[in-house]
């Protein structure tokens, strides 16, 4: 299995690739690629994808973690690079409008309706319950929040905000033979939360985690306890990027070291079986 990182904050050191706020990889695996989140800007993404010689036609399936424009904004432009539709896997709330406050009231949902991408060759698969995209690759489906969370923004319900429970937050999971490797987008609904989420529902150890773990701004006290929520469970490799930000980057390199690698743009990660 092979994750190459198409959309990351951080464009790395390879020539020619292109950094901004937002978060997509594309999974390879047994014969299959998927193409987990978007971006926020479309043309940086396709881009990058030339860049990395990826073509919109080579995607088989797409993932969306949660409905945030900074995980869905290249969809649009994405789909218009395509000849044919694709399915596209996510929860029935990705589409829900969503308000930030801070620094100053904004949109921060899917900046396209569910009409208009469907007219572009989208397929949406909405469901909150796990669903098996390909052979060994799984949606978390709805995740159980145990411990603490990292839910931001709020939603609109009639006339009023009330604070956002990112209920569609999710995760991908892939089985490779005896162990997993989870694919967090931003991580909304706790990255332990997850961790257990995966353990209940595969049932096998954690080999790697990748993505946004959302720590970003996080206390020390939530910090300290992620870290030793990861090692409890004895998460292999660690791969932290986009949301997770400088302080929870540091606090896991500072914990596991060489175990972990920051994301970049253009960076592959290889698995074996």
């Amino acid at each position: 299995m092979k994750i190459t990182v198409l959309f990351e904050n951080h464009a790395g050191f390879k020539k020619g690739l292109f950094g901004a706020h937002g978060f997509s990889v594309l999974v390879k695996h047994k014969g299959k690629s998927i193409l987990v989140d978007t971006g926020s800007d479309g043309k940086i993404l396709l881009h990058n994808m030339n860049a990395l010689d990826i073509s919109p036609e080579d995607v088989d399936a797409v993932f969306l973690t949660h409905g945030h424009y900074d995980h869905t904004g290249g969809l649009e432009e994405f789909l218009k690079a395509r000849k044919s539709s694709i399915d596209i896997y996510a929860h029935p709330d990705v589409f829900l409008r969503r308000i930030a406050l801070k620094p100053k009231r904004r949109e921060i949902g899917i900046p396209f309706s569910q009409e208009h991408l469907e007219k572009l060759g989208a397929n949406f698969i909405l469901k909150e319950k796990p669903v098996r995209i390909f052979d060994e690759i799984y949606t978390s489906g709805e995740i159980e929040r145990r411990t603490w969370d990292r839910a931001v923004g709020y939603i609109m319900s009639g006339e009023k905000l009330v604070k956002d429970p990112l209920r569609d937050d999710m995760a991908l999971f892939i089985e490779l033979g005896s162990k997993t490797v989870v694919i967090s987008g931003c991580g909304h609904s706790g990255i332990l939360n997850i961790v257990e989420h995966s353990r209940k529902l595969i049932d096998k150890p954690i080999f790697a985690l990748l993505g946004g773990f959302h720590l970003s701004g996080a206390k020390r006290s939530v910090l300290e306890d992620a870290v030793g929520g990861i090692r409890t469970f004895g998460i292999k490799k660690l791969y932290p990027g986009h949301c997770t930000g400088f302080d929870g980057i540091c606090a896991f390199m500072s914990a596991f070291g060489d175990k972990v690698e920051p994301l970049h743009v253009g960076k592959e990660v290889n698995f074996a079986q």
